[in-house]
């Protein structure tokens, strides 16, 4: 087969972060690196391209191999290629995040490569460029948050306001007045109030709902600047 003459060969790497929701507070997952050099320090979940897959079949396998997790949400977020990002050899990382409902994938989590969630604000700090992708994810994030209901993927399918309010809390790091952020989210249209009431985290019995996705589909709009001038909560 031919190849192209004179040219430099470099890897191509996968890097994960994932977010998750524990339907209090909102997470980042991590794994401790095996390889020197910073062996033993915190990164994010990573993995080398095959010549046989394309990128999101790396992104996919790379969080089924590490975690145990698959089927979640994937989006591309940004390529990283400086010349020394990563110290052993020249490396270019597609970065990807993921966002999952925390309590319906725990028992999935695989702890061989010593997994583990931390709060955003406690996070350790990370390898190479890895703080730098976790902060464009955020970023990315809470602009997409604004948009439409991207942060339904971190919650169960039955939710309460309380935990939908607490969510996007955590994620824009601010505080929203209950009665107006429950009176805006409910003028979307787009929620379905259950008859069950979840009577563990609420005294008097918060009533459930769920996203009604046909209507999302159909109206997406209607969650449109949802987040109060949200260009001020973008990083």
């Amino acid at each position: 087969m031919n190849r192209y003459s004179k040219q430099t060969r470099l890897l191509l790497a996968i890097d994960c972060i994932i977010f998750g929701f524990d339907g209090n507070d909102i997470k980042l997952l991590l794994v401790k690196r095996s390889l020197e050099p910073e062996k033993g320090k915190w990164n994010l979940m990573g993995g080398f391209l095959r010549a046989d897959e394309n990128l999101k079949e790396c992104a996919n396998r790379v969080l089924k191999q590490l975690t145990g997790i698959e089927g979640v949400y994937l989006e591309q977020l940004r390529t990283f290629s400086k010349p020394d990002r990563d110290p052993v050899e020249r490396t270019v990382s597609v970065s990807y995040f993921a966002l999952i409902d925390i309590n319906k994938y725990e028992k999935q989590l695989n702890h061989e490569y010593s997994a583990e969630w931390f709060l955003l604000a406690e996070k350790p700090k990370l390898i190479f460029d890895h703080d730098e992708m976790v902060k464009l994810a955020q970023k990315q994030l809470r602009y997409k948050a604004s948009l439409h209901p991207i942060l339904f993927e971190l919650l169960p399918e039955k939710f309460t306001i309380p935990q939908l309010q607490g969510l996007y809390e955590g994620v824009y790091d601010t505080s929203f007045e209950n009665r107006n952020f429950s009176r805006k989210v409910l003028s979307t249209g787009l929620l379905m109030k259950q008859k069950e009431k979840d009577k563990i985290n609420s005294k008097k019995g918060a009533f459930f709902y769920k996203l009604d996705k046909k209507k999302y589909k159909a109206n997406f709009q209607a969650f449109l600047n949802f987040i109060p001038n949200p260009d001020k909560f973008i990083m």
